[in-house]
């Protein structure tokens, strides 16, 4: 066996390069922005008025102060006169700030009476202008790899990039394997569950910007898992689920190994989650995960997902760790990494009382996974410990 961290390192020498493609930025929603942009002009472009008021000549208005109204600027069209002393403009938000003004005077701070107004006795601070290039500048980097939220997807628009270079989503076939499993929606024999796995499991590929390919489920024969192999072809990324451990119908690494897969490594040293096996077949690479419910989502938790990262230009690193303190005390953990499925409260985390890998009912209600590394010692209410977030 080997550790979860010495598992990670192969996994990303396993993981292929994505190519990059340009969509409309319509559809660069959570994507992956593969190259830097430029600014193409600069935001905003001219001195804007930040409030709703008037634009007044010079920039030392005062409490008493008495300007003539001579014109008007709103967003989109804005006042081509020049001020002169004691000469104002009726101004909105959005709009150039005329030449000859330094300040605009929120409306709520003028009585205004015909084309006249007069400065308030209560002045509110501040010149309420948004200075030109306040936000960005033509030729200003933004840069990659990100992420793409919708905030981003804001400022691309507003820089002015219609066509966004991200990286391709990756193609990831998922193959569900055993006798006992039928799909949702079908009745289940005496001896058979639900194939939930690899739709768990989908879900996690689709929110970390991939393309789940969901194949037929595998039988628990030689023939059948080759014919679904081999739809799995041209795929980034092929996950087994189940049949990888050491049973007499665990065919996933019999017949991977026949169709000439170069296989990684077999087996770490976590709970749940041990009979994990990696390597490349086929031209993709591969990903092996264990058949238990828990343990499957929890390894796509702790390898796929950063391997999916890797994959997309956000570099090769585990899923991220927070430290938290115990909300009660836990005991001694034993040889292999425990990924122990928890809640946290009022900040502070503790585990589920039940930890069976079957359980996806604990793991739905969990929020974190605790962790506890190989042979550590028993730990106390208040110590602190890692956690990756769910």
């Amino acid at each position: 066996m080997i550790s979860v961290a010495e598992a990670l390192e192969k996994l990303f020498a396993l993981a292929p390069a994505i190519e990059v493609e340009t969509v409309p930025i319509r559809k660069a929603g959570g994507r992956v922005l593969a190259q830097a942009v430029e600014a193409k002009l600069t935001q905003p472009p001219f001195a804007a008025s930040a409030m709703d008021g008037y634009a007044v000549f010079g920039s030392g208005a005062a409490p008493g102060d008495r300007f003539d109204v001579i014109g008007e600027a709103q967003a989109g069209r804005g006042y081509t006169g020049i001020l002169a002393k004691g000469q104002a403009v009726r101004i909105f938000t959005g709009a150039p700030v005329p030449a000859g003004s330094g300040v605009v005077v929120i409306q709520e701070d003028v009585d205004r009476s015909g084309d006249q107004i007069t400065i308030k006795t209560s002045l509110g601070g501040g010149d309420n202008i948004r200075p030109a290039g306040g936000d960005f500048l033509k030729g200003t980097t933004f840069a990659a790899p990100r992420h793409l939220k919708p905030s981003e997807i804001a400022l691309l628009a507003a820089i002015n990039i219609a066509e966004v270079p991200v990286y391709r989503r990756p193609d990831i076939a998922i193959i569900s394997t055993g006798d006992e499993l039928v799909q949702p929606g079908e009745e289940p024999g005496p001896d058979q569950i639900i194939a939930s796995n690899a739709y768990g499991l989908a879900a996690l590929i689709e929110e970390q910007g991939g393309v789940p390919r969901l194949l037929p489920i595998a039988r628990d024969d030689p023939a059948s898992l080759e014919m679904v192999f081999d739809l799995a072809r041209g795929a980034d990324l092929v996950v087994t689920i189940g049949g990888a451990s050491v049973g007499e119908y665990d065919l996933v690494g019999q017949v991977a190994a026949e169709r000439g897969m170069d296989r990684a490594f077999y087996k770490v040293a976590m709970r749940p989650g041990k009979p994990l096996m990696a390597g490349r077949l086929d031209g993709a690479m591969m990903i092996g995960l264990p058949g238990n419910p828990v343990s499957a989502l929890v390894c796509g938790t702790v390898f796929l997902v950063p391997v999916m990262r890797a994959m997309l230009g956000l570099g090769a690193a585990p899923a991220p760790r927070v430290r938290l303190p115990l909300a009660e005390p836990v005991e001694a953990n034993g040889p292999r990494e425990h990924y122990m499925r928890a809640r946290i409260t009022d900040g502070a985390i503790a585990p589920a009382k039940r930890q069976d890998s079957a359980l996806l009912s604990v793991l739905a209600s969990a929020d974190a996974l605790l962790i506890r590394p190989p042979h550590d010692a028993a730990r106390a209410i208040g110590e602190m410990v890692e956690a990756i977030l769910l």
